[in-house]
This record gives structure tokens, sequence and C-alpha cells, in this order.
């Protein structure tokens, strides 16, 4: 089904509508079975026994002794938790581990585990990169009722960093401005993207990121929504904007071609379950 909204997307809360309520470090945990985000590494580990879903229930014994997980909500009522594999832990037959954003590209989850999975991630993440202060390397202590950390040695407080990325869908007519990073599975065409800069606006930001990277010259930005993006916690602003003027240039740097592709004659593009595709599918037709 076409989604009109961005907040219908994938890793965007709006997608869980009330079924999902979070929870924070230090609430109480039942200790109920549950539901399990398990990762190894950069892997998020499903079952796969009978079809692609998470682990539920009892943990496995295969999980390790002392397992009990971080506490990060309840999903129509169930114990959802994260818990992180030593990276040298062997997956049996019958689990699937693989990145998330495969997970993500091969559709193997529904939306709304896919969103409970993203949130975990950046979850992770955050907790990884941060068990000590960034500052004096003083222990952590959490700040009650938040995910923010509080450094024991000189008293900094520490919040999840959420990075801000602009994405612009450029028009010319009856032609949409594509980029190619050579990274991406071959022939795959996107839209231009990149992060804000310090003392930038958003929209200084969407301009000048289409000029470095193809050339082209914008006018008549429109904001027209938003993902989170849990690789490892951006959030992907996505606009329109209309041709101004200038000559592709392509920044050999970062990308492998750009150009204008007819509406009627498009590449494959990433789906419209990513903020890019979203925005083509939506705004490009």
């Amino acid at each position: 089904m076409r989604k009109t909204d961005s907040t219908n997307l994938p890793f965007n809360a709006g997608v869980l509508r009330n079924e999902f309520v979070s929870a924070k470090p230090g609430e109480h945990d039942s200790g109920e079975p549950g539901i399990w985000i398990v990762f190894r590494g950069n892997e998020l580990v499903l079952n796969a026994g009978d079809g692609v879903s998470f682990i539920e229930g009892e943990p496995p014994e295969w999980f390790g002794s002392g397992c009990s997980g971080l506490l990060i909500g309840a999903w129509n009522g169930i114990p959802v938790r994260l818990l992180e594999l030593d990276t040298g832990t062997e997956v049996p037959p019958g689990y699937l581990a693989e990145p998330l954003l495969a997970t993500f590209f091969n559709s193997r989850l529904a939306d709304e585990s896919l969103t409970i999975a993203g949130l975990a991630q950046q979850i992770l993440f955050w907790e990884r990169k941060n068990s000590v202060c960034s500052l004096c390397g003083g222990g952590m202590k959490r700040i009650p009722g938040t995910w923010g950390k509080k450094c024991l040695g000189c008293g900094h407080e520490h919040f999840p960093h959420i990075h801000p990325c602009t994405i612009v869908l450029v028009i010319r007519g009856d032609e949409l401005l594509l980029i190619r990073k050579p990274e991406w599975p071959q022939g795959y065409y996107s839209i231009p993207s990149g992060f804000c800069d310090f003392g930038e606006s958003l929209e200084e930001c969407a301009r000048r990121e289409v000029a470095e990277e193809t050339g082209i010259r914008i006018r008549n930005l429109r904001y027209v929504g938003s993902q989170s993006w849990p690789f490892p916690g951006q959030l992907m602003i996505g606009f329109i904007a209309d041709y101004e003027g200038g000559d592709i240039i392509v920044d050999q740097d970062e990308l492998e071609n750009a150009a204008w592709f007819r509406r009627d004659s498009m590449p494959p593009t990433f789906s419209s379950s990513s903020i890019a595709g979203w925005i083509m599918e939506t705004f490009g037709k």
C-alpha cells in the first residue's frame, strides 16, 4: 500500500501506533518471557525456522549464561528486550544473522518489526559509544527517566546524538536529478543527500549538498517529510526543489555518476520504504 505520509515509513514511531510503549533504563522489568532484539556485532539475529521473526519466549541456551537483556519497551503488552551477544557466539541452524540494513532492503520483516529493530540498534549504538565520558574518561551514571548519562568525574551530561541529514528531489520539467554512489547495488540511483554542517539551516544544507554533489543550483525548496534512519542515528529530512541553473559536475570523491532521468525511463531506485524512494514515488511521478 502506498504511504502518503512519511510518518508511516519504517523506523518512524508512527508505524507502531499505540502498540509499542517505550521504556527507559531503570524501569521495572517483570522478568516475564518476551521478545528479544538480538545483535551480534553489527548483525541482527532472527528466528528463521518458520519465516523470519524476532526470537521470543525464554532465552535459548545458546545465548549464554546470565542472560537478562535491557528492557526497551512493551509491544502489545509483551516485554521487549535488547541483547548483545559476544561477536564469537555461534548462531545455530534455524536462525539468521545479518546487518539490519540488509534485513530492511530484503524486506524480511514487517514495518512494525523493522521499526522496533531500528530503535534497538540506535540504543545499542548509544550504549556502546557512551560507557565512559568523552571529555574526561570518567565513569557514567544514568540520568533517571532518560537515555542520558552523567559523568561521575566532571559532571558533564551526555544525551543521544541524532544527526540531521537533508535529502532532495530536484525536478526539471519532466526530468529528475539522480545520483549514484559506487557502493550501491549495480545500476541503482537515488537522490542527493548529506549531513548538516555547523551553523547551517536545513535549507542551506539542502542547497549546498545538491551543489557540491552535482553542480546544480536549486530554487523553490519545499519540505515534504522525514524518516528516522538508524544507521547509526540520522534523521533524514526530505525536500523537493526546482532546477534553477547549472550543468552537472559530478563530485568524484563521493559519486560514481549523476544525471537527469525522464520520469518514464527511471533506473533502478531504492524502495518506497526508504525516504528517498518514498519522495520519488510520491512527488516524482
